[in-house]
């Protein structure tokens, strides 16, 4: 039988209101704020809580004396796998991801990415700095579960001054140092988000090269002579260090200044902030005396600081030895909020929560791997097997300096084993994924910068890193420039060229084509030929990284029909000496 219901004695309106008031403050209370903090290519070894004298770093430094400390930390050996790791909680082959250019540090749209997991819950979600997992939509940031993005895609930046920039898919320009830059927005974020849950995630580019940081920071180390060396000091490049540390106190600055605008906002018992790096340091320079650098799975070149902070919630100034990496940090930091995570995939991580409540006795030992190309590393708890089959024994050699593989002949055989089985299931990962094309139509407008085409003759690259460069040397009419892509929807585009061309060299004929649509076509009339941006700051003597700026022209509208294809750039005439240098084309779906 059907229960009567009892007469409602409020309206409607006022009844959802009320609910969602109570739900809010619900929300509110039981949700922690979450700040993720990631530096690129800062190694383990760059920080005074880590017992390196050479420079001072107290806001860092501090998140460890007020949380805890995971001294056995791994991520990977480069940039874009450790941030899909981190991302999806996935070894990163899993993802899409298997290099850092050229398509290759692009993650799965299809895979469930933190913010997605923390946007479904409520969170506000935002990212601030690097992202390095993919340009075109649906790789951008804003389509992988965050409200806003402000950064680059690339993953290699050029110039750390004011720089072009991308705010929410649209080009903008940066203002002041760029690290500095990447934290005011990540503070605008986190005081518009202060009353409601936010998830706030800001990835440094720096001590990335090029090697640029201001005097205020440099003028400390412009003449030192570093106390503290790396274990092979006759390799170590001082300039290189000295600049390094330099980058290093003005990250440890900036989180100084978030800390700072948490406190302010009395906000900071409520909010979880992690500090962690994405690979070994960029330079052999101080590490502990770990083997390696970025690059490298040896120790040196995935071991990474990390700590934790949640004032009242987890302990102040405590250390945790067992092993954890990247893929952990999603599952730990959804557990922690109390929120569930659904996504399409196995997730290779744990949650680190039992730990971090001191409930170790029932954490169950496991490795964590390291791979790169055909190469693989495995950490155990006390051990490393290298890909070369030698066995150390952590614990009680750090450095990787004694082989002690005749000494434990099981732990070979069983790391050998395990090293095995994950590099032949990562292969066949990897192999899933190769020759992917890019995306257009999947939004309003697509870039498709010179990183992510290919030249054709005598047309070169302007740097020797494809991110974040250009192309030039332009002088035939045989030469081209050619993108393989994925046609989303079929449509008319507005095709935007972004060039220079040198005054004289005016009159060439740019063609762009399409083998499953159409062909568009304009002459650049009008020269310009800016100067490369000064890079007299940079504190290196030599740098492959050169930017400049760029002209925006239309070439036209272009039919693209669905599915794969390739846009062919041509010069049809060059009447002067070279035609243009081109940094990047915009697709601009036509309604």
């Amino acid at each position: 039988m059907k229960q009567p219901q009892a007469p409602n004695r409020y309206p409607v309106g006022i009844l959802i209101y009320i609910y969602t008031l109570i739900c809010s403050a619900s929300i509110e209370a039981r949700s922690p704020n979450i700040v993720v903090i990631l530096a690129d290519d800062q190694g383990w070894g760059d920080l005074s809580i880590n017992g390196n004298k050479n420079l001072d770093t107290p806001n860092i430094d501090r998140l460890a004396d007020e949380g805890i400390t995971l001294e056995n930390f791994y991520v990977c050996q480069v940039c874009a796998p450790t941030r899909a790791e981190f991302l999806t909680g996935r070894y990163y082959p899993r993802t899409g991801v298997s290099g850092v250019s050229t398509g290759q540090e692009r993650l799965n749209y299809d895979e469930t990415t933190i913010a997605d997991v923390f946007k479904k819950a409520g969170y506000a979600t935002g990212a601030f700095g690097k992202w390095h997992n993919g340009t075109q939509p649906p790789y951008h940031p804003i389509n992988r579960g965050f409200d806003e993005y402000y950064g680059f895609t690339s993953g290699h930046w050029g110039y750390y001054f004011s720089p072009p920039l991308d705010h929410n898919g649209l080009r903008v320009r940066g203002k002041g140092y760029v690290v500095d830059d990447f934290t005011s927005k990540a503070i605008e974020f986190i005081e518009t988000n202060e009353k409601s849950p936010f998830f706030c995630y800001v990835p440094y580019n720096t001590p990335h090269s090029p090697m640029v940081i201001s005097e205020r920071f440099y003028g400390k180390f412009r003449d030192t002579d570093p106390e503290m060396r790396n274990r092979d000091p006759k390799e170590e490049d001082l300039m290189m260090t000295r600049a390094a540390l330099a980058m290093c106190e003005n990250i440890d600055w900036n989180v100084g200044r978030i800390l700072a605008k948490l406190e302010e906002l009395e906000i900071d018992n409520n909010t979880i902030v992690i500090f962690f790096s994405d690979n070994g340091p960029n330079s052999l320079r101080w590490n502990g005396d770990m083997k390696g650098r970025k690059g490298a799975i040896d120790e040196g070149g995935v071991r990474s600081p990390f700590f934790i902070r949640w004032p009242n919630e987890i302990p102040a100034g405590e250390t945790i030895e067992e092993i954890s990496g990247a893929i952990d940090l999603l599952p730990t930091l959804a557990e922690l909020a109390s929120i569930p995570v659904t996504s399409k995939y196995p997730i290779d991580g744990r949650s680190l929560r039992p730990l971090l409540e001191g409930e170790a006795r029932q954490w169950e030992p496991r490795p964590i791997f390291s791979i790169k190309n055909n190469q693989v590393s495995v950490r155990s708890q006390r051990f490393r097997l290298d890909n070369n089959g030698q066995l150390f024994d952590i614990e009680a050699d750090r450095g990787q300096r004694r082989n002690v593989a005749d000494k434990y002949p099981d732990i070979v055989k069983e790391l050998s084993s395990q090293s095995r089985q994950h590099l032949k299931d990562m292969q066949s990962e990897f192999d899933k994924y190769r020759d992917r094309p890019f995306t257009v139509g999947y939004a309003k407008s697509t870039t498709l910068p010179a990183r992510d085409g290919t030249p054709h003759g005598e047309i070169k690259r302007s740097s020797k890193a494809p991110n974040n460069s250009f192309f030039t040397h332009w002088r035939r009419t045989d030469d081209s420039i050619t993108w393989t892509v994925e046609i989303g929807e079929s449509k008319k585009y507005e095709a935007i060229l972004h060039y220079t061309c040198v005054s004289g060299n005016e009159g060439s004929t740019i063609q762009l084509s399409s083998t499953n649509g159409g062909a568009t076509q304009a002459n650049i009339l009008k020269a310009f030929d800016p100067p490369l941006y000064d890079k007299s700051i940079e504190r290196m003597a030599q740098s492959h990284y050169f930017v400049k700026d760029f002209k925006a022209i239309s070439l036209g509208t272009i039919s693209l029909s669905e599915g794969r294809a390739t846009l062919t750039l041509k010069a049809t005439q060059i009447p002067g000496d070279t035609a243009i240098d081109v940094h990047s084309i915009d697709l601009i779906q036509l309604d």
